[in-house]
């Protein structure tokens, strides 16, 4: 069973290649001060090429709430700009009742992550999503019997930290989906100490790497462990953290929540409206391809002649950047734009922005469409004499009287 989740696992092994340092706050309770979590996720960055600095503020017990008012936390919040900040959640708490969870979590869960993006907007928080108990939460079994089993804990667990995750657009370390799956795949290897509830050296080991590919996407294959763990048991966690972490990095929202830069264009002839669709961001930079650049979020750009373009759009939130480079492709050939008049009918002003207004100088009203460039009518009914108040959304469109074709756009 270990070969085969070792094999498997190998699929997903990957690496950026690039050293890294990262400076990580970690903020819990005994789960996370046990067998010193922060020295071996530094460790294992040191083994393979990476960096962690770090500080921790771990007294037993602590819940969030706590957190949200300890001074030292706060003072630890507030020492530096952090890559990530790490938040453990009293081992218990977040599996009872989603109600009880909703009031006696949450709350600080959200506190706390406001206060780090306070302290630093691009800091990611990152929830350690812990394990349920080796014999389920027996103190709390009689009143909820979902957290009876080690599974029924594990699943409230999991349910309530990636609602903390979803909730505060932040990334969750999947630890406790890493123990269950090296539990499922190889019951023989205790991750918990003495107690059932707190790690062992393993258990701490296996949470580290999950940490670490959390932090640097990137494989924990070959890394160091400490001595008192066999290069096969420490290869096995490794590869159960890689597995879990690596192979469905969006499940646990890492790297989500980040800059995507993406966009759509409408060509009428040399004219092209840009629609961007990014997601994320907060700054647009475009580069037309045409020695233009703008920085609305829907521009509109004129080519002098035929060809083909490629245009640029960068797209920024502060921390993050992301760069997407399309070509297209612009003619005078690929529409008309006016196909005779009719002298009663005229457009105000073209392009325009806000309303699009028209002119009516006959004493009789006049039917008109108006359709995108793709042919599709977007809007059409009468045009009364005097001027005319028509909406539409940005964009590029043919407006149609009669024998009046005219090409409409409306700017954002």
């Amino acid at each position: 069973m270990r070969l085969l989740l070792i094999l498997l696992s190998g699929v997903f092994l990957f690496s950026f290649g690039i050293s890294q340092t990262k400076k990580v706050l970690f903020l819990g309770n005994s789960y996370t001060f046990v067998n010193d979590l922060p020295s071996l996720v530094q460790d294992i960055a040191s083994s393979l090429g990476d960096s962690i600095i770090y500080d921790s503020n771990a007294p037993g017990g602590y819940t969030l709430e706590q957190h949200c008012t300890n001074a030292v936390t706060l003072s630890k919040i507030a020492s530096q700009s952090w890559d990530f900040v790490v938040l453990q959640e009293q081992s218990q708490k977040p599996s009872f009742p989603p109600s009880q969870v909703a009031v006696e979590v949450f709350p600080f869960a959200k506190t706390l992550d406001s206060l780090i993006k306070v302290n630093n907007p691009c800091t990611k928080t990152v929830f350690y999503m812990t394990w349920g108990r080796k014999y389920g939460d027996q103190t709390n079994c009689l009143s909820y019997p979902p957290v009876c089993t080690y599974l029924g804990m594990q699943q409230r667990l999991y349910d309530s930290y990636m609602e903390m995750g979803d909730s505060n657009q932040a990334w969750v370390a999947p630890v406790g989906i890493a123990w269950r799956n090296s539990i499922q795949a190889d019951s023989t290897l205790d991750l918990f100490a003495t107690d059932f509830s707190h790690p062992n050296l393993y258990g701490s080991y296996l949470a580290a790497c999950v940490f670490y590919s959390t932090f640097f996407q990137a494989s924990t294959d070959s890394a160091w462990y400490p001595s008192t763990l066999d290069a096969d048991t420490a290869a096995w966690l490794q590869n159960i953290s890689d597995y879990t972490v690596l192979d469905s990095l969006s499940t646990w929202n890492i790297g989500e929540f980040e800059p995507n830069a993406a966009f759509s264009d409408s060509i009428s002839g040399l004219d092209v409206f840009f629609t961007d669709s990014s997601t994320f961001n907060t700054t647009w930079h475009w580069d037309f391809g045409n020695s233009m650049v703008d920085s609305v979020q829907n521009p509109m750009s004129s080519y002098d002649s035929s060809g083909t373009y490629t245009v640029t759009l960068i797209v920024s939130d502060g921390c993050l950047s992301d760069t997407l480079s399309q070509q297209i492709t612009v003619s005078t050939t690929t529409s008309q734009e006016e196909i005779g008049f009719e002298t009663s009918i005229s457009v105000v002003s073209n392009p325009v922005k806000g309303s699009l207004w028209i002119e009516n100088k006959d004493l009789t009203s006049k039917s008109f469409t108006i359709s995108d460039i793709s042919g599709k009518i977007q809007s059409k009914g009468i045009i009364y004499p005097g001027r005319n108040e028509i909406q539409l959304p940005s964009g590029i469109y043919l407006f149609k009287s009669e024998n009046y074709l005219k090409k409409i756009i409306v700017l954002p």
